[in-house]
């Protein structure tokens, strides 16, 4: 019996997703999670084979929820269930240890495999998801790029941090939501174990980052 713990912000799609699932023989929801801080709870007191995640959630997101739950049940299989499909999100969760990522509208046999395959030790991506990754890994990668371990988003917003720029004109130069752009600082603070923005500001001057012109 595999075990699962659902996290998603939306009730109604955890309750379908819980629906699917438990019609599904040798599968057994055993917890839910309306947001990451929950997620991160409920892996850790269920200890489930998998946990069914969303990026987008209040509060913490998937990614840092992710990362917390690698660290702290490391025997958690995370698979990602959402609606983002673009590179930084992807390879964001990569980087925090998700073993699968799925796009949300996918067939529920999908799912089922994706959650029997990262339960086993797999990595599994949809077919999208799984072209964007072969094509990242087929291009060529530019050289010396500063802090490897960002995305290339949460680059871009610390190149405007080192600039100077305040959120509201970092997301409007780079077309995101506010929140968007605070979500990208917290994690950029804790890939770059920074405590404030004054540090990281340092950090990126020091490697070359917010020195163009504006």
């Amino acid at each position: 019996m595999i075990t699962i713990v659902l996290a998603d912000d939306h009730p109604i799609v955890r309750s379908g997703l819980r629906a699917l699932l438990g019609s599904i023989e040798g599968l057994r929801v055993v917890g839910e999670a309306a947001d990451g801080h929950a997620a991160v709870r409920e892996a850790v007191t269920h200890r489930p084979d998998v946990l069914v995640m969303d990026i987008q959630m209040p509060g913490l997101d998937g990614i840092e929820a992710t990362r917390q739950v690698t660290r702290s049940a490391p025997e958690v299989a995370v698979l990602m269930l959402t609606m983002y499909e673009d590179d930084d999100s992807v390879f964001a969760a990569m980087r925090s240890g998700a073993r699968g990522y799925l796009l949300k509208g996918s067939h529920q046999d999908d799912i089922a495999r994706a959650i029997h395959a990262v339960a086993a030790g797999e990595a599994i991506f949809g077919p999208g998801v799984a072209r964007r990754v072969l094509g990242f890994f087929a291009a060529p990668q530019p050289a010396d790029q500063p802090f490897p371990e960002l995305t290339d988003r949460e680059r871009q917003v610390l190149d405007l941090i080192a600039a100077g720029r305040p959120n509201g004109e970092i997301g409007g130069r780079l077309a995101i939501a506010p929140k968007t752009v605070a979500n990208h600082i917290s994690s950029i603070f804790t890939k770059l174990q920074v405590a404030d923005r004054a540090e990281a500001i340092v950090r990126a001057r020091q490697a070359g980052l917010g020195r163009r012109p504006r």
